[in-house]
């Protein structure tokens, strides 16, 4: 297919490349809990571009290599006209989660395995070489975005938060969602306590889903940040993730709590194309999971995504019409008065009945013995004599026996 990529790097491009990792042949607890199998009857995401605007994709991968699943993309970082390339696995691992493939022997597959991948490479590195956070330079981050929305991308996944607002990146997802992109991103990694709401951006701009990240028992995952941009919540912790080269390795964060939230939104784009962005964020939204902090949590947002549930539930995507007021009828007393009576006079007519039955019963009892008395002239009768009792025969005393001392 034009467009397919191959994942050679370009030389030179990656400064102490990630190695291959062993493949993990478990099946994850991510994939257990969401269970897309189940939905893929219906869909499988076919038709559906996603951008993965991160560190770029290896396309080379064994359950990213089918021809078609990843195109070229581009490279914003180092202006190459492809992006099918990836240095630290971190785009790739949240690639795989969308669209990798099953294939025998391993339990991880993505959750939307016929969507397409664009790559989009903004950051060479998330991690400097002293373990720091490197920025991404918003300027190219900007125009990641806006490609990706030109190249007819129904979904942004953007696996990053910043807390700072800039107007670049604003006006980019704006541009995007114009564009009728559904745009999801990471809620961020920076809460140190629980109460605390910390800036998340872009995941704080209109028109953005904000996926926080759970662990295998539910609960929210250290570090995933609270607030009103937390819109959905998926697993985030411990989570399997495709390696550039080969391979899998366990990962944790925000950044890949997000590909469970795009790849749903590829299914239902895929299942329900008429729907606009909006909407599939409406219904993403109304069929999450309840999570541990209710409904509209600062920490949970809605509940957890559910890919089954977000392609097969019937939803009307109005607003349901308001009911109107209930207003009692007034009791018709009348009426309750003529029950009252007929309550009262069967009552009456029961136990009247009641009474005159015993009467009769009484008088024909009465004549019954004065007839069988007459007959016998009013002597007495003998019933048959009881047999006689037998003798009771009482038991000899007990003999005990002692042990003489």
């Amino acid at each position: 297919m034009a467009g397919t990529a191959t994942a050679a790097p370009p030389p030179g491009a990656c400064h102490n490349a990630e190695p291959a990792h062993p493949a993990i042949r478990d099946q994850p607890w991510a994939q257990q809990l969401l269970d897309p199998r189940r939905v893929w009857p219906r869909t499988r995401g076919a038709g559906v571009l996603v951008a993965v605007v991160d560190s770029g994709v290896d396309a080379d991968h064994p359950q990213l290599t089918r021809p078609g699943k990843v195109r070229e993309g581009r490279d914003f970082v180092r202006g190459e006209p492809s992006a099918a390339y990836d240095c630290v696995s971190h785009g790739t691992g949240v690639a795989g989660i969308i669209a990798a493939d099953p294939v025998p022997g391993i339990g991880f597959h993505g959750l939307a395995p016929d969507a397409e991948i664009l790559p989009v490479r903004v950051s060479e590195r998330d991690i400097g070489d002293r373990g720091e956070s490197l920025r991404i330079d918003p300027r190219v981050l900007a125009d990641g975005i806006r490609y990706a929305a030109d190249m007819g991308a129904k979904v942004v996944n953007l696996s990053l938060a910043g807390f700072d607002d800039n107007p670049v990146v604003r006006e980019a997802v704006a541009y995007a969602v114009g564009k009728d992109a559904l745009v999801v991103a990471a809620v961020g990694n920076g809460q140190r306590d629980e109460t605390t709401e910390l800036p998340s951006f872009p995941a704080g701009y209109d028109g953005v889903l904000g996926v926080g990240a759970i662990d295998i028992n539910g609960a929210r995952f250290t570090g995933s940040q609270i607030g009103t941009y937390v819109d959905l919540v998926a697993p985030g912790s411990q989570v399997v993730a495709p390696t550039r080269v080969d391979g899998h390795s366990y990962v944790d964060g925000t950044s890949f709590a997000v590909p469970f939230v795009s790849a749903t939104a590829a299914l239902v784009r895929a299942a329900w194309p008429e729907l606009t962005a909006t909407q599939v964020s409406q219904r993403l939204l109304a069929t999450a999971n309840p999570a541990r902090g209710g409904q509209a949590s600062p920490a949970y947002g809605a509940g957890l995504v559910d890919p089954y549930r977000a392609v097969t539930d019937g939803l009307d995507p109005t607003h349901p019409a308001t009911l109107p007021p209930h207003i009692p009828t007034p009791p018709d007393q009348a009426a309750l008065d003529e029950a009252n009576w007929l309550h009262t006079t069967g009552s009456t007519a029961k136990w009247g009945a009641a009474v005159t039955l015993a009467a009769v019963v009484a008088v024909a009892l009465s004549a019954l013995v004065h007839r069988h008395g007459r007959r016998r002239r009013w002597q007495p009768t003998w019933s048959t004599p009881l047999p006689s009792r037998p003798p009771v025969v009482e038991p000899p005393e007990q003999t005990f026996l002692v042990t003489e001392t």
